[in-house]
């Protein structure tokens, strides 16, 4: 499992490593230096065939002494290394201090100087300025220097390395404090930080290393208190067995809006019948049938007009998952059907709350949440999320001019808690959590990043993506995690151009890739 860890539990785990063994933070520090030098090579191997010019920026802390590592590895590489420090030599950590001491080359003071004016122009920066420590915001000599650096980035064309985050990101959050440094190469350690992953991180961390210093594995005693990253489905998850049933792998039922209001629905519907349920039925009110009815084959229709007429439906015990919300329309009638399938004895059913089923309980989500329990998923966009959690959202909302940041890990933890169930909080950097404190981040970044799905649609389909896996028997975690990691990955085959009803007919396909 891999997990994505803070900048205290990264910390602590470095704590409880130095003393075992031959384990000190010198030695840490100079593990730390060679993999940021040997990620260099492997990412740009030309710069390894003979001697080039970097400029290494330290900062004031142990950050700082991974840099004055590096400065070291590539002069013996044959490299010419100009070396600035930002701060007070006297003040630095002793193990910063003493490869300070180790570096035999001169050193300047970034207070004093323009370091890009002060020699010629390198082929490489190495970022070690702020790593995960941050804690303020970047102004005075720091905001300069970060400038300085992407006036070369920019301007000429500079290769850039950051080294375990770039400066100026909250390791937290993944927000700005203040200016920042984009990079070209991020050279992390022992595991990636919720900071790559979450706010614009893919814009500004350029490629993600993680270099193993030797650390033991994370998250073998610290369990929900983690976040971990979303991972692909595991083998045997997604297929049937030989002899399984239609009635075996579940029955949804998805309510849809009325006459001209039915798309959405049934998107979310064909999302939950491609994803594997056994049957899908779509709940419809009376002046939508024929629209309805002349669009579907393989997902069936029943007629459902009101809360009165879904408590019939839902006296099928077979029917294990329901999805309200998709083009349902707000108001007092959608309230009404979102509390009758809510209503015990229904309260043991998988539960999908999407879009207008949220949005109706905007002006009043304390009830919406007395009645929610822990088998329902609620699937905010950030508006939505906004309507349900406005202090939250205020939180997140407000600029961090000092970190750790708050951040959507820390806000959909929190909503979790508050609303009794399981939450995922749709985005680029998607953030799952449960009421007992279980995240997981999906981040759409990187090698992920799937901008087309900012198409109309595209989240009835995830929706309906997590209400077929719920009736597959997949508990709300778990259905969460694999509906967004699906999501992106039918749009990531697909390919730009995709609309909302690509989606779902792309899963076959990605289920062959899997070998499914």
């Amino acid at each position: 499992m891999r997990y994505l860890l803070s900048a205290a539990q990264m910390r602590a785990i470095e704590q409880e490593a130095i003393g075992v063994g031959d384990v000190t933070g010198l030695v840490l520090m100079e593990r730390a230096g060679q993999g940021v030098v040997d990620a260099i090579f492997r990412e740009w191997p030309e710069l390894g065939n003979t001697s080039y010019r970097a400029v290494v920026l330290c900062g004031p802390g142990n950050n700082g002494g991974d840099g004055f590592v590096v400065a070291r590895l590539l002069q013996a590489w044959g490299w010419a290394v100009d070396v600035f420090l930002l701060g007070e030599v006297d003040r630095l950590p002793p193990d910063a201090r003493a490869n300070y001491d180790r570096w035999t080359g001169p050193c300047a003071r970034l207070s004093a100087c323009r370091f890009a004016a002060m020699v010629p122009r390198p082929d490489l920066v190495v970022d070690a300025l702020f790593g995960t420590g941050l804690r303020r915001g970047m102004t005075g000599d720091a905001a300069r220097v970060v400038g300085e650096l992407e006036a070369l980035r920019r301007g000429f064309g500079v290769k850039s390395v950051a080294v375990d985050i770039p400066s100026g990101i909250c390791a937290d959050s993944g927000r700005p404090l203040g200016r920042f440094a984009p990079a070209d190469l991020t050279v992390t350690f022992h595991s990636e930080k919720l900071g790559h992953h979450l706010a614009g991180a893919g814009d500004y961390s350029g490629r993600i290393v993680v270099c193993d210093i030797g650390l033991p594995p994370a998250g073998e005693t610290r369990g929900a208190a983690f976040a971990r990253k979303v991972q692909p489905p595991g083998d045997g998850m997604l297929g049937k067995a030989g002899m399984a049933h239609k009635y075996a792998c579940g029955h949804a039922l998805v309510l849809s809006g009325g006459f001209g209001k039915t798309g959405a629905a049934r998107l979310a519907a064909r999302g939950a019948l491609r994803i594997g349920a056994g049957l899908v039925t779509l709940g419809v009110p009376p002046n939508a049938q024929m629209e309805v009815a002349n669009q579907i084959a393989a997902v069936m229709l029943t007629r459902v007009a009101d809360s009165e007429g879904l408590a019939e439906v839902l006296q099928d015990k077979r029917i294990n998952a329901l999805c309200l919300g998709p083009g349902l329309g707000r108001g007092e009638g959608t309230r009404a059907l979102v509390e009758r399938g809510l209503r015990p004895p229904h309260d043991r059913r998988g539960v999908v709350l999407d879009a207008d089923a949220l949005t109706s309980f905007g002006d009043d989500p304390g009830t919406l949440f007395d009645m929610v329990h822990d088998h329902c998923v609620l699937t905010p966009h950030g508006g939505e999320f906004a309507r349900l959690f406005p202090d939250i959202a205020g939180r997140l909302a407000q600029t961090s001019e000092t970190g750790p940041a708050y951040s959507r890990v820390d806000a959909t933890r929190e909503a979790a808690k508050r609303a009794g169930c399981t939450i995922l909080f749709k985005g680029a950097d998607t953030v799952i959590a449960g009421p007992d404190g279980q995240c997981a981040v999906h981040s759409g970044q990187y090698q992920r990043a799937a901008p087309w799905l900012a198409t109309a649609g595209s989240g009835d389909v995830l929706a309906g993506f997590v209400t077929g896996l719920l009736a597959r028997g997949f508990g709300p975690m778990q259905a969460t995690e694999t509906a967004a990691w699906l999501h992106v990955e039918c749009a990531l085959s697909f390919g730009p151009g995709l609309i909302a009803e690509d989606i779902p007919e792309e899963l076959p396909k990605v289920f062959r890739a899997l070998d499914i």
